[in-house]
């Protein structure tokens, strides 16, 4: 079976977050991660045939749709969960917050990896908690280089009032996949400052190196899966996040409850499209995926190309093992706004600092789009270099 994944859509004119941002300008966005692929053929009919009942009250998942999400995670990860342990969420940003505030006081401290997704670091911060980052290293011995948790630094950030840790995995923006023995030590961290344990793990479903495989944190490390919540979503995978359909996964019943407190009052229910399409997504888009991961990986090593032939004092620093997001080093380039810069030369980037990364040393690229797409934003790039 063949998917179209060249044909370049017409996103301007309509509700596109993404295309709304530069509406007027000739400027291709490729900044938030929300790819330029139409979602599956079987959410598409299964949309279709929702819509056709024509009735839209307040929904709850049916059984077909959490043996969807069961059956998923058990046969790509052999992660067997019991269906009680799910949470439903509108959105991982959600989550996020309303993990800070079940699990930390005000006052109290996150911990959080850096460079990382913007809301790890303002989840705490919108209500009262403290955000406390530590940055990875880059081992530029390991062959080939890798970013790296500071082991070091990292105990010496927990205080007293370290109640958190937030964990990306795979990561955005390094686009890595952490080990086995680094989610295990993780987890024993956690365990051993008493820290409740968060992974996002929205992008598990985007591993583009297949010698990698997606490992649950709490399966891999299940003597201290009371302690874990995990995130997920169909969202990235299938491009449907304007659906706003996510779910935790929380083993532990107290836990569990102390979430569910949290939302209370304050965190809208998922929406019947949301159930439908998710459904969809994990019981009937495989085949989809499978082609997208392809397509992926093509639009991966094209960049990785381009970027070493085309384009001097750019640099990707480690390699691109999930999502479809790249991490750019433009520091050589000493532009006081690289954002500015590019987006003068027809392309929207994410700036590196709103993950974290010192001003004018990092750019984040969104490569899940047609290739068409892809080459002309490269060449743009180009342009913008040599006009420096």
């Amino acid at each position: 079976m063949s998917f179209d994944f060249d044909t370049v859509p017409q996103r301007l004119g309509t509700d596109s977050q993404k295309w709304q941002k530069y509406a007027g300008q000739d400027i291709l966005p490729l900044w938030v991660a929300d790819m330029d692929f139409r979602s599956s053929p079987a959410i598409l009919a299964a949309l279709h045939e929702r819509v056709e009942h024509g009735i839209f009250g307040y929904a709850r998942p049916t059984k077909a749709t959490v043996d969807a999400v069961v059956n998923a995670l058990a046969s790509r990860y052999g992660w067997t969960i019991d269906p009680a342990w799910i949470v439903w969420l509108p959105g991982l940003v959600c989550g996020l917050n309303v993990t800070a505030q079940a699990f930390a006081q005000p006052g109290d401290e996150v911990l959080a990896l850096t460079p990382v997704y913007p809301p790890f670091m303002t989840a705490p911060k919108n209500s009262g908690r403290v955000s406390v980052t530590v940055p990875f290293t880059l081992n530029a011995t390991s062959t080939p280089a890798r970013w790296e948790i500071d082991w070091p630094a990292l105990e010496k950030a927990v205080t007293p009032r370290t109640k958190l840790f937030f964990l990306c995995n795979p990561h955005n923006p390094l686009a890595r996949v952490f080990r086995r023995e680094e989610l295990v030590r993780l987890a024993e961290f956690c365990a051993r400052h008493d820290l409740v344990l968060c992974s996002d793990e929205i992008h598990c479903d985007l591993i583009l190196d297949s010698a990698l495989p997606h490992l649950p944190t709490a399966l891999v490390a299940p003597d201290h899966a009371a302690r874990t919540i995990t995130l997920m979503a169909p969202s990235k995978t299938y491009n449907v996040p304007g659906l706003g359909t996510s779910f935790a996964i929380i083993p532990d019943a107290a836990l569990r409850a102390r979430f569910v407190r949290a939302t209370v009052g304050i965190v809208a229910e998922v929406t019947t499209l949301g159930f439908t399409a998710c459904e969809a997504a994990y019981r009937d888009s495989e085949p989809w995926r499978q082609e997208l991961l392809a397509t992926l990986r093509g639009n991966r090593d094209f960049l990785l190309d381009f970027i070493a032939r085309e384009l001097p004092g750019v640099s990707v620093e480690a390699p691109i093992e999930a999502t479809y997001l790249a991490w750019l080093n433009i520091a050589p380039l000493d532009l006081a706004d690289p954002i500015a810069h590019f987006e003068k030369h027809g392309v929207g980037l994410s700036d590196g600092a709103f993950f974290g990364s010192p001003r004018g040393r990092h750019v984040r690229i969104n490569f899940g789009c047609p290739r068409a797409t892809l080459t002309e934003a490269l060449r743009r790039m180009k342009t913008a270099l040599a006009a420096r």
